[in-house]
């Protein structure tokens, strides 16, 4: 059961990120700005899935490491510290800003530069999510020959 909630949680979190990350970008490149507004405003709620998504994920991981450190394990387990704190310390305060700033309508020279902060962080995630994500494949025998960097 831990894997189907890991694979299952880790899968959706990533494609939530992935979501937030094109909307974003999408939005900013060819919408008007009352769909950025809209997109700026929706992700916050889109919180409520992905941080219990990343908290299902994590946990899952831990109980199915059962302890090992080694390997595509370990190297799994470097990546989610990085991957918790960008989230936490970057990521959900600039969507937070960012949506209060949409709503108020102040575009300025602070939103945009939260903006490509914000993107670069999700950018970041999004890769750090997609190795852990190759490397549970790897280790499942779904994928072969990739092997993780170090």
């Amino acid at each position: 059961m831990a894997r189907i909630i890991h694979s299952g949680a880790g899968a959706l979190a990533l494609a939530t990120i992935a979501t937030f990350w094109l909307s974003t970008a999408l939005s900013e490149l060819f919408a008007s700005q009352a769909v950025v507004t809209a997109v700026k405003t929706a992700i916050p709620w889109g919180f409520l899935l992905l941080i219990p998504a990343l908290m299902a994920a994590g946990g899952s991981g831990f109980a199915l490491a059962k302890g090992r450190r080694a390997g595509l394990i370990g190297a799994k387990m470097k990546r989610m510290p990085l991957i918790a704190a960008n989230g936490i310390l970057v990521l959900i305060p600039a969507a937070l800003f960012l949506a209060s700033k949409a709503r108020a309508a102040e575009f300025d020279a602070v939103f945009y530069a939260v903006q490509a902060l914000e993107l670069i962080a999700g950018a970041a995630n999004i890769a750090l999510l997609g190795l852990n994500m190759r490397d549970g494949l790897t280790m499942k025998g779904r994928l072969r020959g990739l092997t993780a960097l170090p």
